[in-house]
This record gives structure tokens, sequence and C-alpha cells, in this order.
């Protein structure tokens, strides 16, 4: 059981002195907040979140600032895919992979697309969260293993083909591209939950495979394949 500490995020494009406002807001609340729960000495375990913007400098001093604060059992980055473009939040990410703590996992916040979940764990990220997956579900668009499906295009208005042939979910086992088509143009809540738990499970199945090959010592070599493949154009 994992609580966080509060934060104050800042757009994407945000200047350096905005930046550093929201980063050194983040450090007082941090403080306060560690303060008040060792009074409560609850069973959960309290989290940082590393603010700073786009601004790499500032993200190195906000990491030191929270690990001078004390140990932690974990360490959160917030304050990305909030505007920037992905090269800079990678950019960001590569600056503190080697400095966030060993053995302790990292939190990407706010980030849940498979495309950035791919080169997040090649920056050495742990966790993620995000309502990407339901939120492009709930509009029509289903990950797959070639790249975004959106299941509205009239091209499915017929197919007999499950959404994802490689998945286990409920969703791809059980309906066709036709019916899931059908159910958006008949503005049919199901459809919307069906998108959404498929695209839950892609995520989940993503970090399987993600972890299976890190252990096996083949991941940059799994995930430059996984890349060539995903950014494809929608297949017909």
């Amino acid at each position: 059981d994992v609580v966080m500490a509060f934060d104050h995020v800042v757009p994407g494009g945000a200047d350096a002195a905005t930046a550093r406002d929201a980063l050194e807001r983040t450090t007082r609340w941090l403080v306060r907040c560690a303060r008040r729960h060792r009074e409560l000495d609850g069973a959960q375990t309290l989290w940082p979140i590393v603010q700073g913007g786009v601004h790499p400098a500032l993200r190195l001093e906000a990491l030191r600032q929270i690990l001078d604060l004390g140990e932690w059992t974990g360490v959160a980055i917030g304050g990305l895919s909030v505007g920037e473009a992905k090269p800079v939040m990678y950019e960001v990410l590569e600056h503190l992979q080697p400095r966030l703590p060993a053995g302790h996992p990292r939190y990407l916040m706010g980030v849940g697309f498979p495309e950035d979940l791919v080169a997040a764990v090649e920056r050495g990220v742990d966790l993620f969260d995000c309502v990407a997956p339901t939120r492009m579900g709930r509009n029509g668009t289903a990950f797959t293993p070639d790249g975004p499906l959106n299941i509205r295009n009239a091209t499915y208005k017929s197919d007999p083909r499950a959404l994802d042939a490689t998945c286990d979910c409920e969703t791809c086992t059980t309906y066709s591209r036709g019916y899931l088509r059908h159910l958006f143009a008949a503005e049919e809540l199901l459809g919307l939950r069906l998108l959404s738990l498929h695209n839950v499970r892609f995520l989940i199945r993503l970090a399987q495979a993600m972890r299976r090959t890190i252990q096996t010592g083949d991941f940059p070599t799994w995930a430059a394949h996984w890349r060539a493949r995903y950014l494809q154009p929608e297949p017909a």
C-alpha cells in the first residue's frame, strides 16, 4: 500500500522559474507530509514525487532534496506527459535514471501509452498509472501489436476477426471486430467497456512480456522489434 505526497504539477512548456516555484512548493509539502505520516504511524508507505518540469537541472535538484530528507522505499516521477514532446520526456528520464536510488521502484505517474511504457522501461522505470487505456477505449481506439486500431472505421463493419488475435481477454476471445464496431455505431455502452477491458489487458500483457525479456537479457532486442511493429499505420 503506497500513498503519495502532494506535488505541484506545471504544464510541459513551463519556464524554469515556474518549474522551480512548483519544485520548491512540492518539497515543502513533502516535509509536512512526511512529518504527519510519521505521527500517524500508518501501515502504508510514503513515496515522494520528483518535479522540475522539462528542465534536467531542476529535476536533479528536486531528487537531491528528496534524498536529503530521508530514506524512501520508492520514488515517483511526476509532471511528465503534460504537453511536452515525447522525446523531451524521454530525455528527462535519461537524466534521472543513473541518479535514482538503486534497488528502489521507480514510478512514472500519468504515463500509459504502450510506446511510452516501453521507452520508459528502457530508461529504468518500473511502475505506471494512467487513464489512457480506458479513455482510448471509450473513444473507440484499441491497442494492438500492430499499433492503435480505430474500431469506428467502416472497414471493420463486417470484419469477423478478433480485435487482437494474440490477446486472451474476454473481448478478443468472444467478440468480432464487426460486432464491436456495431456497438460503437449504435452508441451501446458495452462497446466502451469491452475496448477498455481489452486495452487494460493489453498493457498488463505488455508489462509481462517486458519482465520476461528483462529476466532473459533479451529486452533491448525485443524492444526494437516491438517498436518496429507497433509504430506502423493502422492495419487494414
